[in-house]
């Protein structure tokens, strides 16, 4: 199956779109190559990490992909993920070196290249010894480094990680938690102080507990005590590392109804605590667009939801798009600034859009629409585009199951 609405199609949307912001003060877009597949069937595959998130060795030679026999439905212990390389340089030949039995279709297993060594290590999650941990790999000697705790997100500098509960993940929002019981879910205790955000020293596997969730209670909807569960998830270090952003949630874990959505920020030690946002405002999907300001999918004003851009500690809140999109998507900024890709969840005809837009002045580039097969609409193994951006900008990557089996797409990119 095969269906890619036209790119002159897009193309022409675009000038009017252009026209309409006085584009010309910008300059001009880029040139987008048609998205072209660099993984391909049988296997299922996907990028090995959640959106946003580098999937490129420093020398851009290889991409960090995940390869599995499983089309939907819940992953499990019992159904391992086979982690690799694809080759780039190499007619995208696929290198497995591993497997993982803690991923999922919308994070995968969280892999990030560690600028400590970023050609030659990364680290991802698994389950050892009945137990969630991360493993840095070192892709030439193929050995492993244990670090006893599950991670979130990576700093930039290579060295430390933010972990979370995975198990209590489990239980509040499945398609994102890992199965196997590899933690202590705490599943009794609506607001545990032992448990929440950990900082992790990736060079001595030492950690310490930065944010206990029953911390963020005060700042946070009430809850029926007993029947939800508060817990923290989505979590990633600014540009600089100088400072963390995560969602705190709470739901019954039974109904999963009563779900409600807090926006957090603190710095890297984990003082200074902040609310990004008004009472009900909530917030979705999130990038960093330098030390202090980033963009997170929110209901603007209480009412829709929108791309909003603000900086911590400061409630300059800016419509990303100027009303163009006002809608939930997975925006990512390139390293440079001066773009940002976003996604859009499935229309009424079953697709998903993909754009880009110039920050210098809110013009929107459409670059593609990719249907959905009914197949890929069950809720744990969506596949959501995901977009990312190659560091030197010169690439733009998602995951796509347009061609009717979930696969990695990138877009070559040149001014």
């Amino acid at each position: 199956m095969r269906y890619i609405r036209g790119m002159k199609n897009c193309i022409t949307t675009a000038l009017i779109v252009l026209a309409a912001y006085s584009a010309a003060a910008g300059g001009g877009f880029p040139q987008f190559c048609r998205a072209r597949q660099i993984t391909s069937g049988p296997k299922e595959h996907l990028f090995a990490s959640y959106y946003a998130i580098n999937s490129w060795s420093a020398d851009n030679r290889y991409v960090t992909v995940l390869q599995t026999d499983m089309r939907n439905g819940l992953s499990t212990v019992n159904e391992p993920a086979v982690l690799g390389l694809v080759d780039l340089r190499e007619n995208n030949r696929f290198i497995p070196l591993t497997d993982t039995r803690c991923w999922n279709f919308q994070e995968a297993t969280m892999a990030h290249w560690l600028a400590t060594d970023p050609n030659r290590k990364f680290i991802y999650n698994d389950l050892v010894d009945g137990k969630f941990v991360s493993v840095i790999f070192d892709i030439e000697t193929k050995t492993k480094k244990i670090i006893p705790y599950p991670i979130s997100a990576v700093a930039p500098n290579g060295k430390e990680a933010v972990s979370i509960n995975y198990a209590r993940l489990r239980l509040t929002r499945p398609d994102y938690g890992y199965d196997g019981k590899g933690q202590d879910a705490r599943e009794t205790v609506t607001w545990p102080e032992d448990d929440g955000l950990s900082l992790v020293n990736l060079e001595t596997g030492e950690a310490r507990l930065i944010v206990s969730t029953a911390s963020a209670r005060a700042l946070m909807p009430k809850v029926a005590e007993g029947k939800e569960l508060a817990y923290f998830c989505h979590t990633v270090f600014s540009r600089d590392g100088s400072k963390i952003f995560w969602l705190a949630r709470s739901v019954n874990p039974t109904t999963a109804r009563g779900w409600q959505t807090t926006s957090f920020t603190c710095n890297r030690d984990g003082t200074d605590v902040r609310r990004c946002f008004p009472d009900g405002w909530g917030g979705s999907h999130f990038n960093w667009l330098d030390g202090d300001r980033l963009m997170v999918t929110a209901k603007y004003m209480d009412k829709v939801f929108s791309h909003v851009l603000f900086t911590v500690g400061k409630e300059d809140y800016t419509r990303v798009g100027m009303g163009l999109l006002d809608f939930d998507g997975h925006g990512v900024f390139s390293d440079d600034g001066k773009w940002m890709a976003t996604d859009t969840y499935p229309d009424k005809m079953g697709e998903r859009k993909l754009m880009v837009l110039r920050m210098s002045d809110q013009a929107i580039l459409p670059l593609g629409a990719y249907l959905v097969p009914e197949l890929y609409r069950e809720t744990y193994s969506r596949c959501d585009l995901h977009p990312r951006w190659r560091p030197d900008g010169k690439m733009l990557a998602f995951n796509s199951v347009h061609e009717g089996t979930r696969q990695v797409y990138v877009m070559d990119i040149a001014e």
